[in-house]
């Protein structure tokens, strides 16, 4: 049997916990089970959760070193440091060949050890500036619902532990074990797309006296970046200039943005078909909007309004 030991600390999130315990220590019938789960604590003992309950841990550190999976689910608040025992007993079992995997906040912990220097790593997409900024050895993939390095895996948001811990079952198990189990919990056994569609748009800014607001209420029109330097009566070289300075990309791109952060209001709020969402939006056309759609969104417009209708 394969060990699963999550490691829980005060005040532990029950959603992140109970990901990897559905996927990992939940016996069902007609499943095989191929993991045995446990919880540790440097502290053993009632340890509270965000819930507003205990729950009571009866191991220490030390099941940390029979653990074939060391799992982080979560890590609040992220600006808590590692003790010194937390931090030797997981460079320890990895050491010893043991899989380390973090849910969303978890990966501040995991980051703290230093194995992640050099190594891409997700997170939720609230917090992977912070990441960055805090670990710049490690490359944030802000978009990913999760990476998976063989002895080092993070996960993004809670939801996407489970989307991380059916992955590592596929991987240990193969497709139709991990299929079954998914049946089992009536979760898909992959989901598509990334972070990027549940992400809010990038509000607009009021920078560049007013021309953003301007265009924000013509994106049904064709716009260019001749139209744009004529509205604020500079030549163009100088609008390019002035939204890579202040907005650290072209005027193209930033247009693009906004059309599809219109769509995506758009597919949520009203029941119009795609192609008269892709006129009003300035896409022309249902292809186009698609195409552009699912490289900007990593899905396409019928399964992002399917997704976020109420």
């Amino acid at each position: 049997m394969h060990r699963v030991v999550a490691l829980v600390r005060p005040v532990q999130s029950t959603f992140e916990l109970g990901c990897a315990a559905e996927v990992f220590g939940t016996a069902r019938p007609g499943v095989p089970q191929h993991y045995e789960f446990g919880v540790c604590a440097e502290n053993p003992g009632p340890v509270p959760t965000t819930s507003g309950y205990t729950v009571d841990v009866a191991q220490g550190l030390s099941a940390l070193a029979s653990a074939d999976t060391v799992i982080i689910p979560g890590w609040l608040p992220v600006e808590t440091p590692l003790s010194p025992r937390v931090h030797r007993a997981l460079v320890r079992a990895h050491a010893r060949g043991a899989r380390i995997v973090t849910i969303c906040s978890g990966v501040f912990a995991l980051a703290r050890t230093g194995l992640l220097d050099g190594r891409s790593a997700t997170t939720h997409w609230a917090r992977a500036d912070q990441l960055r900024r805090e670990f710049p050895s490690v490359r944030v993939e802000p978009n990913a619902l999760y990476v998976d390095h063989g002895d080092v895996a993070t996960s993004a948001g809670a939801g996407a532990g489970i989307d991380l811990c059916l992955h590592l079952v596929r991987k240990d198990h193969g497709a139709a074990h991990a299929a079954l189990l998914a049946r089992h919990m009536v979760m898909p056994p992959h989901r598509t797309g990334g972070q990027t569609q549940y992400a809010p748009p990038e509000p607009p800014t009021d920078a560049l006296e007013g021309l953003l607001d301007w265009a924000e209420a013509r994106l049904s029109q064709p716009l260019s970046v001749d139209d744009m330097a004529a509205q604020l009566n500079v030549s163009p070289r100088t609008v390019a200039r002035r939204f890579a300075d202040q907005l650290g990309t072209s005027p193209g791109a930033w247009l693009l943005s906004r059309r599809i952060a219109a769509a995506r209001t758009l597919l949520e709020d009203t029941d119009l078909p795609v192609e008269a969402i892709a006129t009003r939006v300035g896409l022309a056309s249902a292809v186009n909007l698609r195409r552009r759609f699912r490289t900007h969104v990593g899905t396409t417009p019928g399964a992002y309004r399917r997704a976020f209708r109420g």
